[in-house]
């Protein structure tokens, strides 16, 4: 890919948290994987009540488990990055940041026949050098507005109870399906999906913003 498919990109000053409009959508988008065990317990869940998600993969995990970024792709689902090897962005040198992102790039790139779209930084820290790059490399950075915690693990009551109680329109939900024992995290996300789809809530992947 020469880029030239590709708008010119814009600089942002910080992280987008929500989706664009005022649509009844929400975003549930799940980091750290891909999992051979939680990846695929999170793909199931989301098959069964039809809906599109987003997996910020984390490059090196991606790299193991070449098969599932090839499963969440048939799925429908949004394939985004989440670094090569989870470093805070804001604590690496800008080469570094580089390397980071654009590995991940690469691999997606490879694996489905187009860049990533979107990148999130590990812990949420981006900063200045951090949003140049993600530009350069033509992606929109992306927070949340609804932080499961779910890596603490909680309980899944907890998890399901911060993503019903938070949910709004253009909400977009962090969850992890890798890093740690998810277990909890599925259990939550059987609950909370028809229930917010019963609400009147469309899940959605991640959209482009308007352009400014």
């Amino acid at each position: 890919s020469n880029g030239s498919s590709r708008r010119s990109p814009t600089v942002r000053s910080a992280a987008h948290l929500t989706l664009p409009g005022s649509a009844r959508h929400i975003a549930l988008t799940f980091d750290d994987g891909p999992h051979p065990v939680h990846t695929p317990a999170v793909l199931r869940v989301l098959r069964r009540y039809n809906a599109p998600a987003t997996f910020f993969v984390i490059g090196e995990n991606a790299a193991w488990n070449p098969d599932l970024i090839k499963a969440i792709n048939a799925d429908g689902h949004l394939i985004a990055n989440h670094s090569w090897s989870h470093p805070q962005l804001d604590l690496i040198p800008t080469w570094r940041v580089r390397r980071e992102l654009g590995r991940t790039c690469d691999l997606i790139e490879r694996a489905l026949g187009r860049p990533p779209r979107f990148a999130r930084a590990p812990y949420g820290a981006w900063h200045g050098p951090s949003l140049r790059v993600c530009a350069e490399l033509g992606m929109e950075p992306m927070g949340w507005s609804i932080d499961t915690l779910d890596w603490k693990e909680p309980g899944s009551r907890t998890i399901r109870s911060r993503v019903l109680d938070g949910a709004r329109p253009g909400a977009v939900v962090l969850a992890h399906d890798g890093g740690g024992d998810r277990s909890q995290t599925v259990d939550a996300l059987a609950f909370y999906l028809p229930r917010l789809i019963d609400r009147g809530y469309t899940p959605v992947p991640l959209a482009d913003p308007a352009p400014a």
